[in-house]
């Protein structure tokens, strides 16, 4: 009987306390992969890995000591050859092709659900796990596939794209004290019930949360507010 291959070994770095542990957990949460320790700045990461060995870092890029892509250049020039994971509230594409130059092997945006961390471990390891010569083209294409993303799911009937990323950028911009959909709708020229159906749809896919807030009379009115409780 074939032993099963070694865990893969994954350091998570996040300066969040609490996200750090949730991604452990999530990490912890995938067959095949293991947590090989959590740490919360450059320093401490750079110390963490000259003493053990990992196959994968998942990586914040904005630690409290430096930016990530500052700390994988320096382990690049140490000779470390981990792969990463980036798991970051960027969107700033220059700084998405400067990590893919580094070796930046997939990217999560936060907030984001185990599932979605699992889909991405899970096409990590099929990539990881192929090996040996290519007989052409076709398996070259097939081992880089393993890693991309699965298409987007299609939005649900009368959502458009544009207009859930209006109404996404104005929930972020509203920071913690977040929107209800009526102010939500006043401002991005759309009905109420139009843009409350778009918030529901990011409470819905794990990118918002909702709350209810009591006034003096009526029904409470629900308030919603980007990322992930907790």
């Amino acid at each position: 009987m074939t032993a099963p291959p070694p865990a893969i070994r994954v350091l998570v770095v996040e300066d969040d306390p609490v996200a750090a542990d949730a991604h452990a957990l999530y990490v912890g949460r995938v067959p095949g992969f293991t947590t090989a320790g959590v740490v919360h700045s450059v320093g401490a990461a750079t110390k963490f890995l000259a003493r053990t060995p990992v196959d994968l870092l998942l990586l914040d890029l904005y630690l409290p000591d430096g930016h990530g892509l500052r700390l994988l250049r320096s382990l690049r020039s140490a000779g470390h050859t981990a792969d990463v994971v980036a798991v970051t509230s960027a969107r700033d594409l220059a700084v998405v092709r400067e990590g893919v130059c580094l070796g930046v092997v997939q990217y999560v945006l936060k907030p984001f659900t185990f599932t979605t961390l699992r889909d991405r471990l899970v096409r990590y390891a099929e990539f990881r796990a192929a090996a040996g010569e290519a007989g052409g083209q076709d398996e070259v294409d097939r081992a880089l596939a393993a890693l991309r993303a699965p298409h987007p799911a299609a939005l649900p009937k009368g959502l458009s794209a544009d207009t859930l990323a209006a109404v996404t950028d104005a929930l972020r911009a509203a920071g913690p004290a977040g929107l209800a959909a009526g102010p939500a709708g006043t401002a991005l020229g759309i009905s109420r019930i139009t843009a409350r159906r778009y918030l529901e749809h990011l409470v819905t896919t794990g990118r918002a949360t909702r709350t209810p807030q009591y006034g003096q009379v009526g029904r409470p009115e629900l308030r919603y507010r980007w990322g992930t409780r907790g």
